[in-house]
This record gives C-alpha cells, structure tokens and sequence, in this order.
C-alpha cells in the first residue's frame, strides 16, 4: 500500500516548497489511506473533503506564484475532536455537542493554520477527553492498528492511530494525565507533552493550573518538532505563558526544528519503572530494563533513581477532580444522563474533596516539583515506560487489576504519565520496538525543568541509533491486513458508554 503520504512530514515540506509536488495531490493520498484502512480502526470521525480541496487548491496556487510561504504550507494536517475548528464539527466525544460547529479555532489550531497547514479533518477521542480508552457514545471506539480490538489508549487515540497508519503526516493532541504520550505508546508513534506555557492555550477553565496542555503527535521526532516549532508561541490569554518568555524560546522556531545534535555521551541518565509508586505491569518492567541495557552504553553514565513523587496519586486526584468539576459540574446537575461514566465519577469525587484536600494537594504538587528540581541536579535526562500495561481490548472501560492488584480509580493506571504531568517537565514518548505481547513499547524520556529542545534532541539520537534496528526501530502496523479487516463499527460494545 506505498504511497505519498508514507513520507515524513519533513520530507513532504521538502517536495512541497520545491514544487515536485502538489498539495492537492498528497491531500488525494491522505484521503484514499483514510478510506481504505480508516473503517478498520475508526480513527479520523470527521472530514471536511471540500474545504480541505478548496485549500489545497489555493495553496498549490501560491506555491505556483512563488509567495511567501508558512512552514507547514499545504500539509494536511488532522486535529483532535477535543480542539475546536472554525466551520469543522467538533463533538468532544459527548453527545451534549454532537451537532457542534464553532465559529471560530482555538488557539492552538489557529497557529497551526496560519503556517499553512491544511486542516481536513478530526480524530476521535474519549468523551470530553476523560480517560485513556478512545471510546465515545458518538462516534464508538477507536481499535489499535496493530490490534484493532485493543485500545489505542487515550484521549489523543484517533490522532495516535491514524498517524500510525499514516493517514496524515501530522495530528494534534493535548495531555493531562498522559493523553498523548499514552497512545503514541500503544500505537508506535511520537507524541509529546511540552512544558507547561510553551504551547499558550486559550480554553483552560483553570488557566493557572499546567496540568492541561496541547501539543504534537507525528510518527518521528523531526516530524514532532517541526509541530512544535509551529504550536509554541506566546498568547496573553494564557496566564502560564509569561513562564516562558517570547524571545529566544518561543519566537525562534529553529530552537525547535530540526532537533539540534546532542552528544549523549556527555549526558547523565537515570531510569525508573515507576516512579516509586506507579502499579507498573512486570511484563513492562521486563521491557524498561531491557530497553535501558541497550540505550546505556550510549550515555556518560546510567543510575536507577526517581524524584521522590509521594503523594502524587492524591494530589493528581484532586487537581484533576477540581478541573472536571468546573468543566463539567453544571452538565452533570442538569442532565446527568447525558454525562458518561468517567465524567460523571471525577465529578463525583469532586464533590466529596474539602478545601483541606485541594490545599494538601497543592502543596504536595510543589513539593514533587522541588523534588524533581533536586533530582536533576543529578542527572541530564530521565527514562520510563510511558505506560504501565500492554495494550488490552477497548470493550474495558479501564484497568480495574494490574497483575492482579486492584487500581484505584480510572486513571489510575496512568500514573507513569501523571508523575511527570505534577511537576510539568517536558516528556515525550518514543517508540522502541515492541513489548512481549508483540505491541508497541514507548520510553517516555523526561527532560529538566524547560528542556523541550533537550528532550527533543535527546529523542531524535536515541531515534537515529536504533533506526537500523530490527529489534528497536520504531514498529509498524501491518495496512494491507487492515484494509482487509471488518470494519471496527461491527464489533459489539462498539458505541456503548461503559
């Protein structure tokens, strides 16, 4: 099934800009893959065929007269179903807004428009983005494309997939407890969460608060940082985004794209498989170590060690049980039968905090913060597995045992995720060939406080010197046998809530 849109996202902007090729013609061969492979895993839930062509049109038009062009100049580019699109329908996978059309972009999508890119279409996602199972009353579930009856985690699922099966060269995300770094994990590809501020945000109820955050998804890390090159910028609505000052992190895209080279035989590692206290799966841990044995030798030095994050569980129950209560309080008051089962129990758990809860929360987040500011002075760069568990079927709402020890709630299974979501370092999940299960393997590398670039180029080596690697290159799933497949849509359990 070789085609156009198989290229690299750098590679295509080469080909576009040089005028060897059309956008109009790549659009056409994302389409076409969408079509052939899209019914098997139920990824990309909304098109806009025609004002996608009108776009492409006009931008192979400028192109043609030699304009000044954006750095994503007529890539077609897909957005999460969480994001909104001026003139897209954009659900956020509740049936409250089913028919929903904004008006206008939200900022992040703005940014990515305004550089050219050619916005076509939207991925699914988790009702209102809560939980790491990409499953919705709407648009049903999201299958893994190396298994299309198993998760393709969450709540970037429909962007994770469809970049696997390379429906489009690039895709969105956002990330609370690890809803982008969880499925590029499942799905064996890039995704990254950027330090708190440097992608501005325009839609957080809870603007002082870094637990939320857009970034980018793509199937390198070249690919991820020409996104993010493209999504970091300042916006005055964002109150995190005096962090980070305009020049020279966010107003120079080059301190992003391409990743600068890092000699990691300078660099100091160290390694854990859960943090001290995430239920990590032994299968996983087997992975970690296995993965760090060969990564190691590459690096000045290698220890196991981890920030003291006691508390975390707590604190990120809390934070995030405040979060949904002002997004979602109100619905679930008014019309609780159009509020799912994961919405409805972080409401619920709100509920029952006191201010005595989110006060010890708050402060247990600042010390977790401190601790990784000690931590680093010990160390250049951080590794993990970015998730605790193989990929399992979609039709579980979520892990309730993890080798046969009870969760604690819903997300809790994210921990991995949340650990490094606390103190709002930068992470990224890199695919690192597969688990013992035959699935996708993703190391989360953590950079110190402010290191995107660092994480970004510490990603792009470890990238390149296992790229000739059966065992570690980045997996790929199999086309051919999804076009072949049932489509996702006839499997039982497909749209339900729970």
């Amino acid at each position: 099934m070789e085609s156009i849109c198989d290229r690299t996202a750098v590679d295509l902007m080469q080909l576009l800009k040089s005028r060897a090729l059309s956008p109009v013609e790549l659009l056409d061969a994302c389409l076409a893959r969408i079509a052939a492979l899209n019914p098997a895993i139920n990824a990309v839930v909304t098109l806009d065929e025609e004002g996608a062509r009108r776009a492409a049109k006009a931008a192979e038009a400028a192109l043609l007269k030699g304009e000044d062009l954006g750095p994503l100049h007529g890539l077609p580019v897909l957005i999460k179903d969480t994001q909104d699109t001026a003139g897209l329908r954009t659900t956020y996978g509740s049936p409250i807004l089913a028919d929903n059309v904004p008006s206008a972009d939200q900022a992040s999508v703005a940014r990515l428009r305004a550089a050219g890119a050619i916005i076509f279409g939207k991925t699914n996602t988790p009702e209102w983005a809560a939980g790491a199972n990409t499953r919705n009353p709407v648009f049903g579930a999201t299958g893994n494309p190396f298994d299309p009856m198993r998760s393709a985690a969450g709540s970037s699922g429909g962007s994770a997939a469809a970049l696997a099966c390379d429906m489009a060269p690039l895709a969105s995300g956002s990330d609370t407890g690890g809803s982008l770094r969880n499925p590029a994990a499942f799905c064996g590809i890039v995704g990254m969460r950027p330090s708190y501020g440097l992608v501005a945000s325009d839609k957080r109820a809870h603007g002082w608060s870094n637990l939320s955050t857009d970034g980018p998804m793509a199937r390198n890390v070249a690919d991820t940082a020409l996104m993010l090159s493209v999504m970091a910028s300042d916006d005055p609505r964002d109150p995190l985004a005096y962090t980070l000052p305009n020049e020279p992190v966010r107003g120079v895209p080059a301190r992003w794209s391409p990743p600068a080279p890092v000699a990691l035989g300078k660099l100091r590692l160290a390694f854990t498989e859960d943090f001290g206290f995430a239920p990590t799966e032994k299968s996983v841990r087997r992975v970690l170590r296995a993965r760090v044995a060969r990564i190691a030798p590459l690096f000045a030095s290698c220890e196991e060690g981890t920030p003291d994050c006691s508390g975390a569980d707590e604190a990120f129950a809390v934070l995030r049980a405040g979060m949904f209560l002002t997004n979602h309080g109100k619905n679930f008051r008014e019309r609780p039968e159009m509020v799912g089962p994961n919405v409805r129990a972080n409401v619920e758990e709100g509920l029952r905090y006191s201010l005595d809860d989110y006060a010890k929360a708050a402060a247990a987040q600042t010390r977790i913060y401190r601790a990784y500011q000690s931590f680093f002075e010990r160390c250049d760069v951080l590794v993990s597995p970015a998730i605790t568990l193989s990929p399992r079927p979609w039709s579980e709402l979520y892990p309730t045992h993890i080798d046969g020890v009870p969760t604690r709630s819903y997300f809790h299974w994210l921990a991995l995720a949340y650990a490094v979501t606390l103190p709002g370092h930068p992470a990224l999940s890199l695919p690192l060939g597969v688990d013992e299960a035959g699935l996708p393997f993703g190391l989360q590398i953590v950079g110190p406080r402010g290191g995107d670039a660092l994480v970004l180029s510490v990603a792009a080596a470890l990238e390149s010197a296992f790229a000739g690697d059966a065992e570690l290159c980045r997996p790929v799933p199999d086309l051919a046998k999804l076009a072949a497949a049932p489509p996702l849509s006839s499997a039982p359990g497909f749209r339900s809530w729970d």
